[in-house]
């Protein structure tokens, strides 16, 4: 079969998302499964958003919007920004998709932390192009280094903000002196997944850095504060000429009937994000404090989930935690051996999860 597939697929490995409960219940024969390693909101999607879902089933069999009309319109008035700067998909990993699919030749770079979201590398690989990991600098991106990889084979450039998995963020003032040393045929993607969850005072601003900088493209989703994860929508803002050729890469009706309706809903609903925001950053401490008193290092997280330095037994943690009916992310899959990434969860089950580390370190 090798021989009947683009050359570049042979080099591409399968995303590995974290194991659905389903199949963690069947393989330990428990009943209750906890689901803390894809960084999934636990208090869901707004009450206003069910009802909206509830409403749509008589539609099933309907097409979406193809233009995704009243999303971009309520996207573009909530963000300010101009409805012909908003490009819609399946997800801001499908966005990343073509963003590759549209800019990178065979041959080209893109550079990314050495610890960061997988699919900026896998993606690069699909077009042929060249994926540059660079050092992190204390588990954050190091922006310096970063200028110093770009050469005259470079096409993009991807800054995760928080990034995923290591939770840190840069700031304004680190961002706006990146991108004036950037070339400006250099695309730079700031992906901002987790924006929502930030707390820190400095963080970018970025919409505001449009107008100067042509080239850059912000990555948001409705996955993770907003709790629509399984219904896949995340957008993108960028120069109005670039979001053209996206466009056309673009599925048709990538943005599913449920997906468009639920989203224009969710923006609607400031009061449950906010919720959600206070939620989170109570939840960080709690377990800032519980790996304190385990003596374990952590990095403090601007998103809703935390890196743990669990001294090197990220797999036999990992394997404990299943067999006790919880799902985290062990940092070997991640780039990061050594380490854990657990999502906050409900409060009961964050503080279960502590009891089980507790237990697993007093009887090693």
């Amino acid at each position: 079969m090798g021989n009947k597939v683009r050359e570049e697929i042979e080099g591409l490995n399968k995303y590995i998302g974290g194991k659905p409960i389903s199949e963690v219940k069947r393989e330990f024969n428990i009943d209750k499964v906890v689901k803390m390693a894809s960084n999934e909101n636990p208090l869901g999607c707004s009450d206003s958003v069910k009802d909206v879902l509830k409403n749509l089933v008589d539609n099933t069999a309907l097409y979406p919007d193809g233009d995704n009309y009243y999303l971009r319109k309520s996207l573009s008035q909530f963000i300010g920004i101009d409805e012909e700067n908003i490009i819609l998909g399946a997800g801001s990993s499908s966005l990343i998709k073509v963003i590759c699919n549209t800019l990178i030749n065979k041959g080209e770079e893109s550079i990314m932390g050495e610890i960061t979201f997988v699919l900026y590398e896998t993606f690069t690989k699909l077009m042929g192009g060249k994926a540059i990991k660079v050092p992190m600098k204390d588990l954050a991106l190091d922006l310096d280094s970063i200028l110093d990889s770009i050469n005259e084979r470079t096409k993009i450039i991807w800054l995760c903000n928080p990034n995923n998995p290591t939770g840190t963020a840069f700031t304004t003032k680190e961002l706006e002196e990146f991108l004036e040393k950037v070339p400006k045929n250099v695309y730079v993607v700031i992906d901002e997944a987790y924006k929502e969850y930030v707390s820190m005072e400095n963080y970018p601003d970025s919409l505001s850095l449009l107008k100067n900088y042509k080239n850059i493209i912000i990555l948001r989703t409705f996955s993770k504060a907003y709790g629509l994860a399984s219904l896949r929508v995340g957008y993108g803002i960028c120069d109005e000429e670039l979001a053209e050729y996206f466009n056309r890469v673009l599925n048709p009706f990538e943005v599913s009937l449920y997906a468009q309706n639920a989203a224009v809903e969710a923006i609607k609903d400031k009061e449950f994000v906010e919720y959600c925001y206070d939620y989170n950053k109570k939840q960080r401490e709690f377990f800032y404090k519980a790996f304190k008193k385990l003596n374990l290092d952590y990095k403090e997280s601007q998103s809703n989930f935390i890196l743990v330095d669990v001294k090197g037994e990220d797999r036999e943690i990992n394997d404990y935690l299943l067999k006790n009916g919880y799902i985290i992310r062990p940092g070997y899959l991640l780039g990061c051996s050594g380490y854990l990434r657990i999502s906050v969860g409900l409060e009961e089950d964050n503080k279960k999860l502590i009891e089980l580390l507790n237990k697993y370190f007093r009887e090693k």
